[in-house]
């Protein structure tokens, strides 16, 4: 029992390939979910996988792990995340795992899995099966392999989903050589824009950029292309599809929070219920729409895990994370996929006579940092955060612990808290102006500092 107890994840198992990762890694660990699930009372899952090099060796391993404990599988290849979601309710189970690291770098991989109707695995439902995964107690029996295909259903599920106006709309996308490289333009080529795409081809070496759409700096070819092309829009995917970032017809990146406050005026007349779920990353701005609208602001912990699951249980009709989680919940079954997403924001875009730009005029604007991270081992990093909320509550900050440390000041806010996907302390702040701004950096900074090296 070889594992690296560190890959089981907040959300997750993610890991080094082939050091953390590995054939005999991935057999263990579908030996261990095969048992898992069978006691759960479930006789069958689903399995996909993204376009990593490793993703297909660890998938047979996987599989095969599974199938030796008398669990049935349903093997749907090569898929975006979010066509692993939509397969689970075509099927109406629940029950799989998604191998994928999203947009961790080339080397990595990992498992996103859910037992049953309560999503994702994820914090102790994880550490659950960590324990049962290292005692190594493992059912036998023989399981039956099937296959099956959602792509053209995916499809189909896009198609019904949108409605675009009159206005005629240049898009650049950037698949990012990720694994939406192989239904992205198959999707958007059967609707009304005229579209561009860069970095179109799977490679799972990642050579152009990081696969991740949220960091400003990889989106450097998408902004030039928009600009030269005089798009409306550029849209960017991780590696696995289910996120995005989104660049304007000016060539300015638009965070996630921002593209949220479109959807949210968009859409706020149209749905009953009008709670509207972010999190904790997300700036003061999108908390201020969401009242200046007559909705109710909801801001909860960071995880697609968690902000799934949570969405679904209160049937809020829309939500997302600053990482461009987006989650539309309203005529779509609430899972997070980025191409959808972006046909969302260009079907707003054809209906309008303004500009993306535009669009987002008239909100609250605060001088804020980009996320900063801080190396720190996963066995320190949550005494770190720990230690610093001890020192807010002996200083009598006003603080958020539903995830890390958020402490709100009337000028603004400061968020510390762990990376729960690799051995990072992820630090944010938002002030009113850049001299609050720097002066809560400061202290918080130096605390990390000091806590992260005793």
């Amino acid at each position: 029992m070889k594992i690296n107890k560190h890959i089981f994840r907040g959300y997750d198992i993610r890991g080094k390939y082939p050091t953390d990762l590995n054939s005999d890694v991935a057999n263990i660990i579908g030996r261990s979910f095969g048992t898992y699930v069978k006691r759960l009372g479930k006789d069958t899952c689903i399995v996909g996988r993204d376009n990593r090099y490793s993703s297909l060796e660890l998938s047979t391993s996987l599989i095969e792990g599974i199938l030796s404990t008398g669990i049935n599988v349903i093997d749907i290849g090569l898929v975006t995340t979010p066509m692993y979601y939509y397969a689970c309710i075509l099927k109406n189970n629940p029950t799989g795992i998604m191998i994928t690291a999203s947009h961790n770098p080339k080397d990595d991989n990992g498992f996103k899995f859910a037992f049953d109707e309560r999503g994702n695995a994820r914090g102790e439902m994880i550490e659950d099966f960590r324990a049962f995964t290292l005692k190594g107690e493992f059912d036998t029996g023989v399981g039956r392999l099937t296959k099956f295909d959602v792509r053209d259903d995916y499809i189909k599920l896009m198609l019904s989903s949108i409605n675009f106006g009159k206005k005629e709309l240049k898009v650049v996308l950037d698949l990012g050589n990720g694994t939406t490289s192989f239904i992205a333009k198959d999707i958007f080529y059967r609707f009304p824009v005229d579209v561009e795409v860069i970095y179109g081809e799977s490679d799972p070496n990642f050579p152009n950029h990081h696969p991740d759409p949220s960091i400003e700096e990889n989106l450097k070819s998408l902004k030039r292309k928009v600009l030269e092309l005089d798009a409306d829009i550029g849209i960017a995917f991780d590696g696995d599809g289910d996120r995005l970032g989104v660049i304007d017809e000016k060539g300015n990146y638009v965070s996630t929070d921002k593209l949220m406050i479109v959807i949210i005026r968009d859409i706020i007349n149209k749905v009953n219920n009008k709670k509207f779920l972010y999190d904790v990353k997300c700036s003061k701005s999108l908390e201020d729409e969401i009242i200046k609208l007559g909705g109710i602001p909801v801001c909860y912990r960071t995880g697609n895990s968690y902000v799934k699951a949570k969405i679904k249980e209160d049937n809020i009709p829309f939500g997302g994370e600053l990482s461009g989680h987006v989650y539309f919940n309203d005529t779509w079954p609430g899972f997070d996929s980025g191409i959808y997403a972006g046909l969302r924001l260009i079907e707003i875009l054809s209906k309008n006579d303004k500009s993306l730009s535009e669009l987002l005029d008239g909100i609250n604007y605060y001088e804020e940092t980009p996320e900063i991270k801080i190396i720190s081992k996963d066995e320190v990093k949550f005494d770190v955060v720990n230690k610093i909320k001890d020192y807010c509550i002996e200083k009598g900050y006003n603080i958020i612990s539903i995830d890390g440390v958020k402490v709100n000041f009337s000028f603004g806010w400061a968020l510390i808290r762990c990376s729960n996907t690799g051995p990072h302390i992820t630090m944010k702040f938002e002030a009113d102006n850049k001299e609050k701004l720097k002066e809560m950096q400061d202290e918080f900074m130096v605390l990390v500092d000091k806590y992260n090296n005793v």
